[in-house]
């Protein structure tokens, strides 16, 4: 009976390919997670709102003090508070990018999610999904807060001016940029303050100092700096009069856009790289 009951035992099935891939974490899931990670944390909710505010707040500020003969067109007056705008998105990006290691639960995270990619991929699409809410959020709110400025001396928003619909674009994508910067910069470092400054430096203070003192090196290491992103904001008459002043690299429309979105993808690598090949505290 023994010999014809194991004859007769039924053999275990295999599971069938693709059924643990189905099982685990998906990279919808992964982003879902990460989007409930950054919603549900207010200080995220307050620095996002604050960003609004204070590019609204530097933009109405500013444009009052704009004159017809300026040389300002109306999206420049609109956009003027980009700089708050961006210091917000950097710091946004740079804590999203280091919350796992400061809250201690990078070693449950990167247990759940093994392959440890799809956690940086989902952190980079929500961080670049609320920069980009924001950026058109704070536009909305510049467009609404320069109303009387450009009633007045200001000049008004028009679209038929050769590049204002692009500058108005490139609010938002640069804003999404550096968001995108702060978070590789977060999860290479893995330090807030270390990930915050290091991206200050690359995309805003690098260039106001080395603004002051102008000559072919100081104008080509700024035309390679991530804050030449900063062009995406400019129209065709702004651009044609950054070109003309350098003394380095005359990167045109799109050349800004370009270097910022070259620092992205390479600082992103390299995050990848110590995520896939260093151990997490």
């Amino acid at each position: 009976m023994t010999t014809l009951a194991h004859g007769h035992r039924s053999p275990r099935r295999a599971p069938a390919a693709g059924t643990a891939a189905r099982t685990g974490p998906t990279l919808v899931g992964v982003t879902r997670a990460e989007w409930t990670k950054l919603t549900s944390v207010r200080s995220h909710l307050w620095l996002l709102l604050g960003t609004v505010v204070a590019a609204a707040a530097t933009a109405s500020a500013l444009g009052l003090f704009v004159r017809p003969d300026d040389g300002r067109s109306g999206s420049w007056v609109v956009t003027s508070g980009s700089v708050l705008a961006q210091i917000g998105m950097l710091v946004l990006g740079a804590l999203v990018g280091t919350s796992e290691h400061t809250t201690g639960t990078a070693r449950t995270t990167f247990a759940t999610v093994p392959r440890r990619l799809p956690v940086l991929v989902g952190q980079g699409v929500v961080t670049a999904a609320a920069a980009c809410t924001t950026a058109l959020l704070a536009l909305g709110a510049s467009v609404v807060a320069t109303t009387g400025a450009r009633a007045g001396d200001a000049p008004a928003l028009d679209l038929a001016v050769p590049g204002t619909l692009r500058a108005l674009a490139g609010f938002v994508l640069a804003s999404a940029g550096v968001a995108l910067l702060g978070l590789g910069l977060g999860a290479l470092l893995r330090r807030p303050a270390d990930a915050i400054v290091g991206a200050l430096v690359l995309a805003v203070v690098g260039d106001h100092l080395l603004a002051t003192a102008p000559g072919v090196v100081t104008d080509t290491v700024r035309a390679f700096l991530p804050s030449s992103g900063a062009r995406l904001l400019q129209d065709d008459a702004a651009i044609a009069a950054l070109d003309a002043a350098t003394r380095g690299p005359r990167l045109g429309v799109w050349g800004g856009g370009l270097v910022l979105a070259g620092w992205v993808v390479v600082v992103l690598a390299a995050a990848a790289y110590r995520l896939r090949r260093h151990d997490v505290r």
